[in-house]
């Protein structure tokens, strides 16, 4: 393991002194190249200046020597930069006051004895990942010691490889230590500074405390990347039944890359096969190769500049050594799709014809031979048309098809088909603020594969949609949140609202992907408005319609259209729709059935031209129940006389009935009590609240009249009762009987006697005598004799029903009874209707009766004889009577 430690704002004080006397950077080639460690003396560089050779003599370090410093060129006018390699060493002097002259090895005269005392072989390159630069350091004759320390120093730079120097290290530089664990070698990690950017790097050494420095390097990184080797060997066929080996490229993939490929029929060095293939992720092989063994490798470099080669690939063996081989052996596809798939058969390790072999769906559907091609006499092809989606099967989420032997031999390996609807519909919708457009789709969870992803891709029109919109390359991915109800939401923001958005659903799998049809969003056309605000409801006077006005939303044009929805306000609201096209006055009139109710009204709205979307509905207003007019009629009303006999005074208490909405139009504030007394004298009182009203009765003819008022006026039609001491005692009915129908119904059958007064109206009183309940009556008319009363009776209990004839001048004399009369004491003998109604329905129910026990009586006696045995064909039957038994049944 190597130890990395970045020294930050590391100042050179030789190199940036060499750096103004513009020293040579050399530049690293593509391979490994070596760098001089000299032990040099004073004679090999007598064509040098003597300060140079003091300076370059501190490389050499005698033992017991005193420690000198690292070569400080701070003064120094002249200076050697040299890179060597084996056979080679180009040195340049360099002066400040000359121009740069390049020596060539023969300038230089160097004894053989002293000529390298160590040389660096340095190797570096890029990761395939391109995310670290590597460089080995191999010493060559000098054997690694325990307290060497290697530190590799480096800095990036814009400028070409051509035109860099020593003169572009200008402020900080960055030193990474290297990791000399291994035995003559240490290697050093560099992190990536960006592919196409220089890196100028040099070496330095320290041992025993003396530090050794290398010359100047540059190397661009994009030239010396080693990649990944090639993934996914596998066999492929071409639809001419060409079977061929196919790999993919590595990634992360910086440049287009060629490839070379091995193939060997044994584990053999000397066999292998070299074939070079310069663009392709393919090579056809001979389909006799697949019967036996052969292994085949890839690897792959820089198509067009330099670069290294990577490592072969792991081995891919050819033989494929099962009895069924299918090309490819897993598809994925989308529904409405056709695909194919192509085998090739052995039986006993002899290849089967492709004409004898057929084609199975899930081993239980024959495929038809016409979807059968015969693409070689080794290769058969089946055609499936217009798939549709894959229904999971518990855990298999595929169709399985199988190629089998004519006699209906079918091996246990099958192909495995995929089919995914990725019909799947993109709605957009932008607010009403103009500032965000939301997306949503959503996918049926049951038909997603495991480990697939979906995502949504888009692009962006300049302006519009085209008229059949594509996918496009230059697409990107929009993130989105997956919502409760298994559905994704997007939003863009902020939008171009008169662009096109071209989106379209993409389905990602180990087996490939998918896209669905492409949708083309212009975000001005899918505008949800805001609600309209200021929503007020009223119903109008007299008319009785119902006026809604609002307010236009803001960011929203005139030309609208509104709906309106209406209900009267209750606990369960049923609404009603009402619509306005393009209403400039931004108010409507609707006609409503019931004009004292509280209505509920909320408004939405939506472009005249059907574009975009309803937006909500408004918030709610509120109508206020108001008087329409004054109410139509007064109140029906009764009178309960009370007599104190010791006072001699009579005191009456007006009883009357609220009116309905319809009749009070809407509602009631007071009611009027108007009187009026046979000494023409008159005066009126109210009551605000409650349903009664009490006074004495002192004179002989008293007329009352009850008026109903609201906020609109008084009542115009209604009853009047005149209290007469002289028709008091006018008795007016001969006779009164109860009937006691059920428990929720009474019939009064009344008989007049004759009459000199006219009868206006009868009233019937009844109350139950066992209970304290107030007194309950009905206004009945003149010219009926019988009337039905709904109420809750029981038999057992006692009521009092009474019949009071009213007159034109005063209230007749009450009629009571306190009994219910039976049915036959007299219910007949009054020849009226209802008995004659009641009692034929009593007879019929018990004809229908008796005529369902006769025949139930013969059904028992035939399926009594159907059991009974013929005494001709039964010998213990001979001799009974079975007729006798039969009579006493």
């Amino acid at each position: 393991m190597y130890q990395q430690i970045i020294l930050a704002t590391f100042v050179l004080l030789g190199f940036l002194q060499v750096a103004d006397a513009q020293c040579m950077v050399h530049q690293i080639p593509p391979r490994n190249f070596t760098l001089p460690c000299m032990l040099l003396n004073k004679t090999f560089l007598s064509p040098f200046s003597a300060e140079v050779v003091e300076s370059w003599s501190g490389w050499r370090i005698e033992h017991g020597a005193p420690e000198t410093k690292p070569p400080v060129l701070m003064n120094e006018e002249s200076f050697l930069c040299c890179l060597w390699s084996d056979n080679n060493i180009d040195c340049s002097l360099y002066r400040a006051s000359m121009q740069a002259r390049k020596f060539i090895p023969s300038e230089i005269s160097i004894s053989a004895s002293q000529e390298i005392d160590s040389n660096w072989n340095i190797e570096c390159w890029i990761k395939g990942k391109l995310d670290l630069l590597v460089c080995t350091v191999q010493f060559l004759k000098l054997y690694l010691r325990a307290d060497l320390k290697l530190n590799l120093l480096y800095a990036a730079s814009e400028l070409s490889l051509g035109d860099v120097s020593t003169s572009s290290l200008k402020g900080t530089v960055v030193a990474v230590q290297c990791d000399c664990s291994a035995y003559d070698r240490c290697e050093c990690h560099l992190p990536s500074l960006g592919l196409n950017h220089t890196l100028i790097m040099w070496l330095k050494a320290t041992v025993g405390g003396t530090p050794l420095w290398s010359p100047v390097a540059s190397v661009k990184p994009i030239d010396i990347v080693k990649p990944e080797p090639p993934l996914n060997l596998h066999l492929d066929m071409t639809e001419e039944g060409q079977v061929k080996i196919c790999w993919s490229h590595p990634e992360p993939m910086p440049y287009p890359l060629e490839y070379e490929v091995k193939i060997s029929a044994s584990s053999g060095q000397s066999s292998w096969q070299m074939v070079h293939v310069a663009e392709e992720t393919s090579l056809a092989v001979d389909n006799t190769l697949l019967d036996s063994s052969h292994l085949v490798h890839v690897r792959c470099r820089n198509r067009h500049g330099p670069g290294f080669w990577s490592d072969w690939s792991s081995p891919y063996n050819l033989s494929w050594g099962a009895e069924v081989l299918y090309f490819p052996p897993k598809i994925l596809t989308s529904v409405g799709s056709n695909v194919s798939f192509h085998c090739i058969y052995k039986n006993k390790s002899k290849t089967v014809v492709s004409k004898k072999i057929v084609w199975w769906l899930n081993l239980a559907e024959e495929i038809p031979e016409s979807q059968y091609t015969l693409v070689n006499d080794r290769v058969s092809k089946v055609t499936l048309f217009n798939l549709k989606a894959t229904k999971p099967r518990g855990s298999f989420f595929y169709n399985t098809l199988y190629c089998c032997h004519q006699n209906r031999e079918c091996h246990h390996r099958y192909a495995e088909l995929y089919v995914v609807d990725v019909n799947i519909n993109i709605t957009c919708e932008t607010d009403g603020y103009l500032t965000q457009m939301t997306c949503t789709w959503s996918a049926n969870p049951t038909t997603v594969l495991l480990g697939s992803s979906l995502q949504l891709r888009y692009y962006r029109s300049t302006i519009y949609c085209s008229d059949v919109p594509s996918t496009s390359p230059k697409s990107e991915v929009k993130e989105c949140r997956l919502q409760k109800n298994h559905s994704y939401e997007c939003t863009f923001q902020p939008i171009f609202l008169l662009s096109g958005y071209t989106m379209w659903i993409e389905f990602k799998h180990s087996l490939g992907t998918l896209e669905s049809s492409p949708t083309c969003v212009v975000p001005a056309d899918v505008v949800k408005l805001l609600p309209p605000s200021s929503v007020k409801a009223e119903i109008t006077r007299n008319v009785g319609l119902l006026n809604v006005s609002w307010t236009n939303p803001i960011f929203a044009n005139d030309d609208l259209t509104f709906q309106i929805r209406y209900a009267v306000n209750r606990e369960e609201i049923t609404w009603e729709l009402y619509e306005v096209s393009n209403a400039p006055t931004r108010s409507a009139v609707i006609q409503v059935q019931k004009l004292c109710v509280e209505y509920v009204v909320q408004v939405r709205c939506r472009e005249l031209t059907g574009a975009g979307y309803w937006s909500n509905w408004s918030g709610s207003a509120h109508t206020l129940v108001k008087d329409v007019k004054a109410p139509l009629q007064g109140p029906e009303f009764w009178r309960i006389i009370i007599e104190d006999p010791a006072r001699r005074q009579k005191n009456v208490t007006l009883l009357w009935k609220p009116l309905m909405q319809n009749r009070s139009l809407c509602s009631v504030s007071r009611y009027v009590i108007k009187h009026q007394t046979s000494g023409n004298t008159t005066w009126s009182e109210y009551v605000d609240n409650g349903t009664t009203c009490s006074f004495p009765w002192t004179e002989h003819t008293h007329a009352v009249t009850v008026l109903a008022m609201n906020s609109m006026g008084v009542s115009s039609i209604n009853f009047n009762l005149t209290l007469s001491q002289q028709m008091s005692t006018v008795s007016a009915v001969e006779s009164l009987r109860a009937y006691l129908v059920n428990s929720t119904c009474v019939l009064l059958i009344w008989t007049l006697s004759p009459q000199i007064y006219t009868i206006t109206s009868f009233v019937i009183e009844w109350k139950h005598l066992n209970k304290e309940e107030e007194l309950k009556w009905v206004r009945v008319p003149p010219n009926i004799s019988q009337y039905y009363i709904y109420d809750h009776f029981v038999l057992v209990e006692k009521y009092q029903f009474s019949l009071c004839p009213v007159f034109a001048g005063g209230v007749g004399k009450a009629t009571t009874t306190d009994h219910f009369t039976k049915v036959p004491g007299g219910y007949e003998n009054e020849n009226n209707t209802s008995l004659s109604v009641v009692l034929p329905i009593v007879i019929s129910t018990s004809v229908l009766l008796l005529g369902a026990l006769l025949v139930s009586h013969q059904r028992m006696k035939k399926l009594f004889w159907e059991d009974v045995p013929n005494p001709k064909n039964c010998s213990w039957a001979q001799g009974v009577n079975f007729q006798k038994r039969m009579d006493i049944l």
